[in-house]
């Protein structure tokens, strides 16, 4: 199953890069393609958040009534959530769903590893190209010259002033952690583990190769402004339909 992810992904960067001729737009692109396929989870994604924050105060009111029972809280609570249609783990079915995509596309673009294979890494596919067309075939544009290389790799290797663009792209990274949940009605304690969370990732993002943040980033770009219109929608509306 991951071998196949893995190709179908190599397949369908090198199709699309057969389209636009830029690898990078060809993850934007397939970015997007697996965002409509996933729209009806991250749906039901924003609906469970909404629904959870909103039903916060009853819930408060459960854990301040059996405070000293937790069996009855935690029997009252599932009961609560029964009742109104909540399921409190729908926000984490598109993060699970995106992994097997997320760490395929790692490795499809990944330098290291032993046994890389033009059939599947693009790396190794680049270099089976005539040596004038690598460079342009590693490109996003004019932005970033690598999109296979990690911003750790280009600091090391090229200096500061080659590393900008790969480190705004590793900050937009953590912003898009963070910002997604920062935009949710909520509690400040969720928030604040939203910004450890996306402090916690731009270590992730400095190591990993810059096609995997443009998808990562790409991918939240679009998720919060689905969810910022589902989220007025529901305030309008006064709340989702059940």
């Amino acid at each position: 199953m991951w071998t196949a992810i893995r190709e179908f992904i190599f397949g369908a960067l090198q199709a699309l890069e057969g389209f636009t001729h830029d690898y990078g737009v060809a993850i934007v692109l397939l970015t997007l393609f697996i965002r409509l396929a996933l729209m009806p989870l991250t749906i039901k994604q924003t609906h469970s958040m909404y629904e959870l924050q909103r039903i916060q105060p009853k819930i408060k009111e459960l854990q301040k009534k059996y405070k000293n029972d937790k069996e009855k809280l935690q029997e009252e609570t599932l009961k609560f959530y029964q009742e109104n249609k909540v399921n409190p783990f729908g926000g984490c079915l598109p993060l699970i769903a995106q992994m097997p995509i997320f760490f395929a596309l790692y490795q499809v673009l990944g330098t290291h590893g032993g046994n890389r294979g033009p059939s599947w890494n693009l790396p190794a596919y680049i270099d089976t190209l005539p040596v004038q067309a690598q460079a342009a075939a590693k490109q996003f544009w004019i932005i970033l010259p690598d999109i296979t290389s990690t911003p750790q790799s280009v600091y090391s290797n090229e200096g500061i002033a080659a590393l900008i663009p790969y480190a705004i792209l590793v900050i937009l990274f953590g912003l898009s952690v963070w910002l997604p949940q920062q935009l949710m009605p909520g509690e400040n304690q969720q928030k604040s583990m939203g910004r450890i969370m996306a402090v916690m990732m731009l270590y992730f993002g400095w190591i990993s190769p810059a096609g995997v943040l443009l998808y990562w980033v790409t991918s939240s770009m679009l998720g919060v402004g689905q969810q910022q219109i589902q989220v007025r929608f529901y305030a309008k509306k006064g709340g989702p339909e059940q």
